[in-house]
């Protein structure tokens, strides 16, 4: 999936890859709807009419009046324009839900390939806030796109209709279905674009904070600080439903215009008819058809024009690197901190008072944010490093361990394609959690939900170990890795890792305030010096 050469407003569907071809036949069944409901309202106002004046010219024209072909064709039409809708909307669905899953997964894909160092400095909720809207526009533009073919279809059909009238009562027809688009369109923009891009932010600005707070709930709880959270959340929401409040009263006038609008428009159509009234009565409805599709293409106009900013930022993240391929070990190379080179399967511990970048230096490693201090890899700066030459010398299991809303199994699977059961066993042996995982019902299928679920703080910490060791890569990075266990458990998992570093010859760069996990290392560095 590339972006094209369109700018990303002309041309929605490619930004979602979606070839237009897979919506020809929602298309296709929006225009059968179309034809089929503009031709119901015109042969019964044809028939209505005709109905009427056949009762007025006496008992003989009435019977004479053949209400069964016309009866039938209504029904016919009516028939017809409910299975086409159907269709239209069945397909469309189809489509939109089907692209914004290979969509979505395809901006996860590239959003985690790129290197964070590099990555916008905006919270978490701020940018997946801001994305899922962006996609849910996308889907929206898509689901409507049968809709603006529709509209033009109905255009045509209403003309000809209006032609049945006459040239004049056509070519005022022309002239009002061609000056819609731009007369609403201005319009509409008047009316509903900064409505509409309040109301968007301010749905962002709450959905973001919402996140954010929702990411710190167990301190809101334990703390007492819920009704301030309500506050925090209040004032946002104040804002979104003043924002749409302005914009349901533009639509709503908008639409008070559009009726407006019609209804001139046949009056027009009335007063330049030349044809008997029947006939003119069919293109009276024609028109009223025709004048409101138009009234919702001209709509459809002014949506993409106001999505152009998110459509920008989903076609910016399309267009970056591709999503890199599972990334094997690469050989060890010579770790330089500071003035100190250390070369592979080297243990090393770094000291220092908290807050002295001890655990900077670890992301730095990982690339996970910029170095402060003098770091290399096989004598390049780490800052000069790509995130895949990263990736395959260093792997993280960080203090406050993320894990994976799945299974036991699923968390360890992240480590690398192809990890056997077998392996998934022996790592959980030496971080000390395979007797508790063993006695869990589900073994590796055991859930592991929001926040680690059952798992308790350690239990999650040493799972994320486990799932480094299983990385195999050559340097381990890690971070407080016994914090909140007891005496007993840290002394088997201190002893456990110091086999398995020497059996899987893997360096190890370790932060740890207890003195326990400590002896692992044979080089210690004070931060403070490296500065």
């Amino acid at each position: 999936m590339n972006a094209s050469a369109s700018a990303p407003s002309d041309n929605p569907l490619a930004i979602a890859g979606l070839p237009r071809r897979r919506l020809l036949f929602a298309s296709l069944c929006a225009g059968f709807a179309t034809v089929a409901a503009i031709g119901l309202l015109g042969v019964s106002g044809w028939f209505l009419t005709g109905a009427a004046l056949a009762g007025s010219a006496g008992a003989i024209t009435v019977a004479a009046f053949n209400y069964l072909i016309p009866s039938a064709l209504i029904r016919l039409m009516a028939i017809v324009r409910t299975l086409a809708r159907y269709g239209e909307r069945l397909l469309s669905h189809k489509v939109a839900l089907e692209s914004m899953a290979d969509l979505r997964g395809s901006l996860f894909d590239k959003l985690a390939a790129q290197d964070s160092r590099k990555a916008a400095d905006s919270s978490p909720g701020e940018a997946a806030s801001r994305l899922i809207d962006d996609v849910a526009a996308l889907e929206d533009l898509v689901i409507r796109e049968p809709a603006r073919h529709a509209a033009l279809v109905s255009a045509a059909v209403g003309l000809v209709a209006a032609s049945l009238a006459g040239l004049p009562a056509l070519l005022f027809l022309l002239a009002a279905l061609g000056l819609l688009p731009l007369l609403f369109g201005r319009i509409s923009a008047a009316l509903t674009r900064a409505p509409a891009q309040q109301a968007a932010e301010a749905l962002g600005d709450l959905r973001s904070r919402y996140i954010d707070l929702a990411a710190s709930r167990a301190e809101i709880t334990a703390y007492g600080l819920a009704e301030r959270a309500f506050g925090e959340l209040e004032p946002l929401a104040r804002k979104l439903d003043r924002a749409r409040s302005a914009l349901f009263r533009a639509e709503a006038l908008q639409g008070g215009l559009m009726t407006v609008y019609g209804a001139l428009a046949m009056a027009g159509l009335l007063l330049l008819a030349a044809a008997p009234a029947p006939i003119v009565a069919l293109a009276m409805l024609a028109t009223a058809a025709a004048v409101e599709a138009m009234g919702g293409f001209a709509r459809s106009l002014l949506r993409r024009a106001s999505l152009h900013a998110g459509l920008d930022r989903i076609a910016a993240i399309i267009a970056l690197d591709p999503m890199l391929s599972p990334q094997e070990s690469a050989p060890p190379a010579v770790l330089g901190i500071g003035h100190h080179d250390f070369p592979a399967r080297s243990r090393i511990a770094l000291t220092g008072p908290s807050g002295s970048g001890k655990t900077r230096v670890l992301l730095a490693l990982a690339g996970m944010r910029a170095s402060t201090v003098p770091l290399t890899v096989a004598g390049t700066p780490v800052d000069q490093c790509t995130a895949r030459r990263l990736s395959a010398q260093f792997v993280l299991a960080p203090q406050d361990a993320p894990l994976l809303i799945g299974t036991v199994a699923d968390n360890l699977r992240l480590a690398r394609p192809g990890v056997s059961e077998v392996e998934m066993w022996a790592a959980l042996e030496v971080v000390q959690l395979k007797d508790r995982i063993a006695r869990s019902e589900h073994g590796l299928a055991t859930p592991i939900g929001e926040a680690g679920g059952i798992l308790s703080g350690g239990e999650r910490k040493r799972l994320s170990l486990a799932r480094a060791l299983l990385a195999n890569r050559p340097w381990l990075l890690l971070d407080e890795p016994t914090e909140g266990l007891d005496g007993q458990t840290e002394a088997a998992l201190v002893t456990a890792l110091s086999t398995w570093l020497a059996q899987s010859d893997t360096g190890l760069v370790l932060v740890s305030h207890r003195p326990a996990p400590l002896v692992l290392c044979d080089s210690r560095i004070d931060v403070r010096a490296l500065s």
